[in-house]
């Protein structure tokens, strides 16, 4: 219980002075803040959800006190609430066989389905992204005023631009500001999830076998949730933005199940690392391939690229208990 708990503690003071570093201004303290959620997930897949949960109340309380409730309130709902949660969803499973006798054995478990992890994950997403929107108005005219005002200044501080054309620069980037907020979110929680698992799964901590992300699949409903928020974007005003904003994320979640299906359906060619190397760097480097993977997984929905290929070739492995 000791070990835990210092566990718990170190992991919140470590999430919390990487999200506090971003008041230096400094280069890599923007990368030290993405990657803050990932002690408390470590402590979270290693030691168990109420680690986590214990290190992020530690860590919201300390930046309460230090740098006020805002900091306090961003923390705890970017940061430290994804992280508990998250981490409690990876490990929640439940036994196959409801036979008494077959638990008293090794009995196997069916573990939350990384689908709806993915799912989650988009949620937590659009809700930082919204609830960091809202801060700078309560409707879309405010919103845009402020991200203009504030890309203004940037931009006018270190552009040789004419003035007309960097208002053209900042107008494009207010359009498409909320949705690359939420890509970003959903891209870094997502990679922290990972990271934390295969850190623990090193160490030998990981709780749970690590699970076939190939065959991570999004529930049908989130087609039909996908195709309202595109049509409400069409709506305009504040509903437009925060339809913006889910659809962006769902794409997103969409997009990382089209890279699945790019694991899935490669496994036979000789290139191989080749095309996967490609894929990830172009969408890295260049970001357009982003939506070959977007059409790839939105096609996989309807269509079930990996369910012929499995029914072709044979299901995938399933993972060790």
């Amino acid at each position: 219980m000791m070990t835990s708990i210092l566990i718990a503690v170190a992991a919140g003071l470590a999430s919390a002075l990487m999200f506090a570093s971003i008041v230096s201004g400094a280069l890599i303290s923007i990368v030290l803040f993405y990657l803050a959620p990932l002690p408390l997930m470590v402590a979270a897949l290693g030691w168990g959800s109420a680690t986590a949960l214990i290190g992020g109340i530690v860590a919201a309380l300390g930046l309460g006190g230090i740098f006020g409730f805002p900091y306090m309130a961003a923390f705890a709902l970017s940061i430290a609430l994804p992280a508990w949660w998250l981490g409690y969803l990876t490990l929640l499973a439940r036994p196959v066989s409801n036979d008494p006798q077959l638990a008293n054995l090794a009995p196997a478990l069916d573990w939350y389905p990384t689908g709806r992890i993915l799912m989650w994950i988009a949620a937590f997403a659009t809700l930082t992204t919204i609830s960091a929107l809202l801060t700078l108005g309560s409707d879309a005219e405010s919103i845009n005023g402020a991200l203009r005002r504030g890309l203004l200044r940037i931009i006018g501080r270190g552009a040789v631009t004419p003035a007309g054309e960097s208002e053209r620069v900042v107008d494009a980037l207010v359009a498409v500001a909320p949705g690359a907020a939420t890509i970003i979110a959903m891209v870094t929680l997502t990679l922290n999830l990972w990271l934390s698992a295969k850190i623990t799964t090193t160490s030998g901590r990981l709780m749970r076998p690590w699970p076939d992300l190939r065959t991570t699949t999004l529930p049908r409903m989130v087609l039909g949730a996908l195709l309202a928020a595109v049509v409400l974007c069409f709506t305009g005003g504040l509903l437009a933005m925060l339809a913006q904003i889910v659809s962006a994320a769902l794409l997103m979640a969409y997009a990382i199940t089209g890279f699945a299906v790019l694991h899935t359906v490669t496994q036979a060619f000789s290139g191989r690392a080749f095309v996967l190397g490609a894929a990830y760097a172009g969408t890295l480097f260049i970001g357009w391939p982003l939506i070959g993977m977007i059409g790839l997984g939105l096609a996989d929905a309807v269509l079930g690229i990996r369910q012929a290929y499995w029914n072709r070739r044979g299901p995938p492995p399933l993972p060790s208990s």
